[in-house]
């Protein structure tokens, strides 16, 4: 085995292992797809097919042999996977030879060539592969691939070409792989076939059962402590739950999913410190349009404990009709004093601007993030207000993409789990913390949606990114990019 606990050792196949080689081999398989929760080394057994069509018994002379991703980064792994097997192997590294660059095996006594392809490289036509791993399938979004479909169109010039589809399901029915699964399932075409392994969609996700239903190879790779935290974490995170039920459960699941359980934002509901005044301060100012919410949430560490102040504004004119058509309470919060409302229908940047100034007259802010989208229309109001160059100086542009937000999001979790903050319950936070949802990329980096969300989450934008440029500032990990107003 190249890797993992078991590395240095002969390969042993499991009888899972021993299986899917049946499925294939013993039955003229022309696709065979292979889906179940991460880390049962589906990657392994792809490796080991390859070495087999590339140099082993099931070789053909002059042939060509591909991986498929959808990154550059993804078509690496199965490559490299492969790549130490040989290096491990006097006897494979003989006679198949390396290149590393170009993410190539060859074996020159037969001509077989293998190639890591991306999605992201130039066209894959003009190929005739007899042989294809297609890696993670489940990360293309709709019913098309153009890797795929050259990759598969091109196998149509060999006699036997043999298809291995390795991935955790894909997000939706309307999915590629999923299409590919329900048509193998439901197909009476006996050289296209499929195992999948995964746990009932009404199950309890977080028993052992589920789990070993998603893991054939529970009991032989697989960290199962690991898989327990990580399980314990997606019960107490919603955050968490989609990404595990799809990475270990292998169900289909939406990427659309709440940030936070109300169970852990209420675990975090102390009281915070009045006043902030003197104290280091930093923030986050998400900025609305027109005559929607805006909100600023300053953050300061006192005694292990980060206390949360938020400030939210609203238009005076029309506040009762908003809040009835939102169903939110708007006009009861702005009697109570937990929003702050300006003259008019649309959002006074005056009123926000004179609120600051108050608060860099009595705190120590040490950076204060925005999204640049609205600041052109704040500027003008900051620089009446007084605002020295120096001041302004402090003002950090924060994007909002996978980038910026998903570092954030991750420290803000981390608090949330460790009770480390204090917001008070206050009710308009609140609401948005309740509403916020978040999406993910194909790296698994997270941001929040506000296109997929029913309510406003503007508060919790504003915490993630006071949260995430004071994260930024005091571990030095990125340099912030000032932006002189």
């Amino acid at each position: 085995m190249p890797e993992g606990k078991l590395v240095g050792q002969n390969v042993k196949l499991t009888e899972y292992q021993r299986q899917w080689l049946s499925d294939i081999y013993d039955n003229n398989t022309r696709t065979f797809i292979l889906s179940m929760g991460r880390k049962n080394s589906k990657t392994a057994t792809s490796a080991f097919l390859l070495l087999l069509h590339l140099a082993g018994p099931e070789a053909k002379p002059n042939s060509q042999l591909f991986s498929a991703a959808q990154s550059r980064d993804q078509a690496a792994i199965l490559f490299s996977l492969a790549a130490k097997m040989v290096r491990m192997s006097p006897e494979l590294s003989s006679y198949v030879g390396i290149r590393d660059t170009a993410k190539q095996l060859y074996c020159k006594e037969i001509g077989t060539l293998y190639r890591a392809l991306s999605a992201e490289a130039s066209t894959a036509y003009g190929l005739s592969p007899a042989f294809v791993v297609h890696d993670e399938l489940g990360q293309v979004k709709g019913n098309r691939s153009e890797l795929y479909e050259a990759l598969e169109t091109a196998a149509a010039a060999q006699d036997d070409p043999l298809s291995i589809i390795i991935s955790t399901q894909a997000p939706t029915d309307g999915d590629l792989l999923s299409l590919l699964i329900d048509d193998a399932l439901n197909s009476k075409d006996d050289r296209v076939k499929a195992r999948v392994y995964t746990a009932p969609i009404d199950s309890d996700p977080f028993t052992e059962q589920s789990i070993r239903l998603a893991n054939p190879h529970f009991d032989y790779f697989m960290n199962q402590d690991e898989v327990r935290r990580q399980a314990d974490e997606a019960k107490r995170m919603p955050s968490r739950e989609a990404s595990y039920r799809n990475l270990v459960l292998n169900q289909r699941v939406e990427s659309k999913i709440p940030f936070i359980s109300r169970q852990v934002w209420l675990e975090n509901c102390g009281e915070p410190s009045d006043s902030f005044e003197g104290l280091e301060v930093y923030g986050g100012l998400d900025l609305s349009s027109v005559s929607d919410l805006t909100a600023l949430v300053l953050i300061s560490k006192q005694d292990s404990i980060w206390h949360v102040k938020p400030t939210f504004w609203l238009p005076e004119e029309g506040l009762i009709e908003k809040a009835r058509l939102d169903r939110v309470s708007y006009d009861v919060w702005a009697n109570d004093g937990h929003l702050l409302t300006t003259p008019g229908r649309s959002i006074e940047y005056e009123w926000v601007a004179e609120y600051l100034r108050g608060v860099f007259d009595v705190c120590d802010v040490k950076a204060l993030a925005f999204d640049r989208y609205n600041m052109r229309f704040l500027k003008p109001w900051l620089e009446k207000a007084g605002f020295t160059e120096e001041e302004l100086s402090r003002f950090v542009e924060f994007g909002q993409g996978f980038i910026s937000m998903s570092p954030a999001l991750r420290e803000l979790e981390s608090l949330l789990l460790a009770k480390k903050l204090a917001h008070g319950n206050h009710p308009v936070l609140t609401m948005c913390a309740a509403n916020a949802t978040v999406v993910k990329d194909p790296a698994e980096n997270r941001k929040f949606s506000k296109s997929k969300t029913t309510g406003r989450i503007d508060g919790m934008v504003a915490l993630a990114m006071a949260v995430g440029v004071c994260n930024e500032q005091n571990e030095q990990e990125v340099t912030p990019e000032l932006i002189i107003l």
